[in-house]
Order: C-alpha cells, then sequence, then structure tokens
C-alpha cells in the first residue's frame, strides 16, 4: 500500500493528501480510497497547513472556548485554536484561551467527558475536529455528546469529508469530493466490489490501516 499512494492538492493548503485506491472496510461502510492522514496529524509544518485551510470557514467576532480533537487531531487543534485567537475570534474562557480536549469512549463506543473535563464543555462554544467525515456516523455521536454535556456546537471541521453535513450541520473540510471525485462509500452488504469478487485490501479507520 505504502508504494501505491498518490498526492493530491487542494486550494488554501500546502499540505497534500495521500490517497491510496484499492477496497477497504472501516467499521462502518466499505470504501474504494485509503486516506493516510497520518504526517498531516503528526508532522507539525503538515498539522499547521491543515490548520491554516480550516480557517477560512470561521468568521471574525465567532466565539469559540473548546476544540474538541477527534481521530488523533490534537495537534492539527492545538495550532487551529492559535490561528483562531490571532485572527480574533473570541473566548469567554476565563483565562481567554481556547481548550483543546480529547473525549474518551465507553465500553459501549459511546462518547463521555470525564467530570474534569465536562467544564470545558458544559456551556462552552464548541468545534467538533475530525479527520475523516465519510457516512457522518462518527461526527452524529460526537454532536450528540456535545449537546448531552451541555455544549454549545459551533461547528464541525475535517481533514477529509465525502459530505457537506450531518442532520443540518454544515462540516467544513479541507479535502473533499471536489478533490478525490470518485471516492465512494458503500453499505457493507451492497458492495459492488464485493460482488465482484475483489477481495478487502486493509481494514482501515482514523488512525490507520491493518493488511489482510
Amino acid at each position: 500500500m505504502e508504494t501505491r499512494y498518490t498526492k493530491i492538492h487542494t486550494a488554501g493548503t500546502n499540505a497534500a493528501l495521500k490517497v491510496t485506491p484499492g477496497h477497504f472496510a472501516t467499521n462502518h461502510s466499505h470504501i474504494n480510497y485509503y486516506l493516510d492522514m497520518t504526517t498531516l496529524k503528526t508532522r507539525t509544518s503538515e498539522a499547521q497547513d491543515v490548520a491554516k485551510g480550516m480557517m477560512g470557514t470561521y468568521l471574525y467576532g465567532m466565539v469559540v472556548d473548546t476544540i474538541v480533537c477527534m481521530e488523533g487531531t490534537e495537534v492539527i487543534g492545538a495550532y487551529l485554536s492559535e490561528d483562531l485567537t490571532r485572527s480574533g475570534v473570541l473566548s469567554r474562557n476565563m483565562h481567554k484561551t481556547i481548550y483543546i480536549v480529547r473525549p474518551e469512549f465507553n465500553n459501549n463506543s459511546q462518547i463521555i467527558f470525564r467530570d474534569n473535563i465536562m467544564p470545558m464543555i458544559r456551556d462552552k462554544h464548541v468545534i467538533i475536529l475530525m479527520a475523516t467525515v465519510t457516512t457522518g456516523f462518527s461526527v452524529e455521536k460526537a454532536i450528540e455528546s456535545v449537546q448531552y454535556y451541555g455544549g454549545k456546537l459551533q461547528g464541525v471541521s475535517a481533514i477529509f469529508s465525502a459530505v457537506e453535513d450531518v442532520n443540518g450541520v454544515p462540516v467544513h473540510s479541507v479535502f473533499g469530493k471536489k478533490d478525490l471525485p470518485d471516492y465512494v462509500d458503500y453499505d457493507h452488504r451492497d458492495c459492488p466490489l464485493c460482488k465482484n469478487g475483489q477481495k478487502l485490501d486493509a481494514l482501515v479507520n482514523a488512525y490507520g490501516y491493518s493488511k489482510l
């Protein structure tokens, strides 16, 4: 897989997204591309570029208190918080700075926030930061959790999104179908690649892949 990827670029950032064609299974669907975001999330120069690419979706005067970083996006979240602060986005936190929070999952795969983290969510203006949005299922869970704990959702951002909104909530992404127009996800019960006898190349999620 490492030798077959190509890099795609988009307006607003110098960072490139590595994409590998094939047949891959996620927790919720089958997809025809693996999107490798490893360096975008861990290499500081690329994470900084991605954060700058996200800046165009946030307006001057918006209030942001907390960024909930899903799928290993904490480095991007930290740079995004700096860019938002420099651009004039307001924070109503006591120290006039933005919290960077990573959620926890319980045994039922529900997103939870412990008692020491809850004050950073309750009554706070929250951005949800994702790596990839394919079906919207993970975003939906994150939105429900933030609202359950009393957060005020300000937006959803992602490195890549195949959808423009989830239940009416816009998803702002750096990369999207405009950059990879033939990206498709299929219900695992009705996958044409499976029906054509094409074997799975790997099991994938936002953290990486496991070859089969």
